[in-house]
């Protein structure tokens, strides 16, 4: 589990086949083989590692919901280690289980993703989102979009401030809302 504060910006250092490559400089401790690790958001296991680099496994689940196949040499990521018991909740509860991508509409202080519809549900003015592992408060929302404010801290200490309009960020809406959207669901379906 993670807080949603990214701890540093990493870079794409090695791509081959499954096998991503990470680089995280002045982590300040080392890694450890099972380490869970947010990268832009999606959590995955270490299964090898040096000084300043892990590498981990990304299964065809992982691919198929989350923005890795863009991956090139050198792409900058958001990096967070897993929180312990003892750590401090400055954002909100994020499982590192992306739900899907988001087409960036427009980007800078006022970042407007594109959603399918069928996601509205799950967002609410006010409520919690993470946008490549980055907790975020939702400033405004429609049908197909939702829209944060970022401060200048956020847009400098993550990767937030790299994307543009046209550009994919992976996207898990907050756990409580899908949770109480599959109870409501259910108890309405006993209703009928």
């Amino acid at each position: 589990m993670f807080t949603g504060l990214v701890q540093s910006i990493g870079s794409v250092v090695g791509i081959d086949s499954s096998r991503y490559i990470f680089q995280w400089l002045n982590r300040g401790k080392g890694f450890e083989i099972g380490e869970s690790i947010s990268v832009d958001g999606c959590c995955l296991t270490v299964v090898d590692f040096s000084d300043e680099t892990f590498s981990t496994d990304v299964v065809c689940e992982t691919q198929s919901r989350t923005k890795v196949l863009t991956y090139t040499l050198e792409t900058r990521v958001n990096l967070e280690a897993a929180m312990l018991a003892s750590d401090s909740i400055g954002g909100h509860f994020v499982l590192g289980h992306i739900d899907s991508t988001a087409k960036v509409l427009s980007a800078g202080e006022r970042f407007r993703i594109e959603i399918s519809p069928s996601d509205a549900l799950y967002v609410v003015e006010k409520g919690s989102i993470a946008i490549d592992g980055v907790s975020l408060t939702v400033a405004g929302n429609g049908e197909d979009w939702v829209e944060v404010a970022l401060i200048p801290h956020t847009l400098l200490v993550t990767t937030l401030g790299d994307r543009a309009p046209g550009d994919l960020v992976n996207i898990e809406f907050d756990v409580l809302a899908k949770h109480v959207s599959r109870i409501a669901s259910a108890q309405f379906s006993a209703v009928r």
